[in-house]
C-alpha cells in the first residue's frame, strides 16, 4: 500500500509540476514583446497563494512531503510569473498587482502561520492548513465553469485548450486516487471536482471540436490558458 501510496504522489507531482509550467509560455510571450496586453495578474497570484497553503499542509502533516515538495517548486515558479509581470505592466497595473500581492501572498499567509503554530495544536494546525487550501482549490476548479459555458455559447472549442483540459482530467484523477489511499479528505474533495470538471470539458471537446480549415495565417496570440484555472495542490 505504501508503495502504491507514493507512486500515485510522484505521478501526482508529475502531472501538477506540469500544470505549474503551463504559464511558462504566455511568460515568455510577455517578455519578447515587453507588455502585459490583456492579460491579468490576479489568476498567478491566487495560484501563489494556494501553492503556500498546500506546502503547509504538507509541512505539518506527517508523511506529506510529496504534497510540500511539488507545491514548494509551484510556488517558486508563481513568483517568477509575477515578476515578469512586474516588470512589464503598465504603472497603474502594477501598483495595484504589487498591493494585491502583498496582501494575499506576503500578509496573509504570514498571518496564517504565525497564528496557527503560535495558538494551535498540530492537529488543528492540519485541519486549518487543509481547509483553507481546500477552499482555494475549489475556488480554482471553478474558473474553468466560465470556458465551459463559452464553449456551448459559441459552438467552439478554441477558448479552452486542449492540454489544459486534458492535464486537469489527469492531475485531478491522480490525485483523487491519492487522496483515498491516503484517506486525505482535504486532498479528495478539491482534486474529486477536478477530475469532474476535467472529464466534462473533454466531453465539450468531443461534442464542439471542428477541424480547422487550411490556412497559411500564422496568429501570434497567445491562446493557452484562457479562462482556465488548474488546482495545483497535493
Amino acid at each position: 500500500m505504501k508503495s502504491l501510496t507514493f507512486l500515485f504522489g510522484l505521478l501526482g507531482n508529475i502531472t501538477t509540476g506540469l500544470v505549474y509550467l503551463a504559464p511558462a509560455k504566455t511568460f515568455w510571450h510577455i517578455a519578447k514583446r515587453r507588455s502585459t496586453e490583456d492579460f491579468e495578474s490576479i489568476p498567478y497570484i491566487c495560484k501563489l497563494l494556494n501553492a503556500y497553503m498546500w506546502v503547509y499542509y504538507g509541512v505539518v502533516k506527517p508523511n506529506s512531503v510529496l504534497v510540500a515538495t511539488v507545491n514548494g517548486f509551484g510556488a517558486v515558479a508563481e513568483i517568477v510569473y509575477i515578476i515578469i509581470f512586474l516588470l512589464f505592466a503598465p504603472s497603474r497595473m502594477r501598483v495595484r498587482t504589487a498591493i494585491v500581492f502583498g496582501i494575499s501572498d506576503v500578509v496573509f499567509p504570514a498571518a496564517v502561520v504565525l497564528v496557527s503554530e503560535m495558538m494551535l495544536s498540530r492537529d488543528a494546525q492540519i485541519d486549518v492548513a487543509g481547509f483553507l487550501s481546500l477552499c482555494f482549490s475549489m475556488v480554482a476548479y471553478a474558473s474553468p465553469l466560465s470556458a465551459m459555458k463559452t464553449v456551448v455559447t459559441t459552438k467552439s472549442v478554441e477558448y479552452m485548450p486542449f492540454l489544459l483540459s486534458f492535464m486537469l482530467f489527469i492531475n485531478g484523477g491522480v490525485w483523487t486516487v491519492y487522496a483515498v489511499l491516503t484517506r486525505d479528505l482535504f486532498i479528495g474533495v478539491p482534486n474529486g471536482t477536478g477530475f469532474v470538471l476535467g472529464t466534462a470539458q473533454l466531453v465539450l471537446y468531443a461534442i464542439y471540436w471542428k477541424p480547422k480549415p487550411s490556412t497559411k495565417t500564422i496568429s501570434n496570440d497567445p491562446l493557452e490558458e484562457h479562462l482556465i484555472s488548474t488546482s495545483t495542490e497535493g
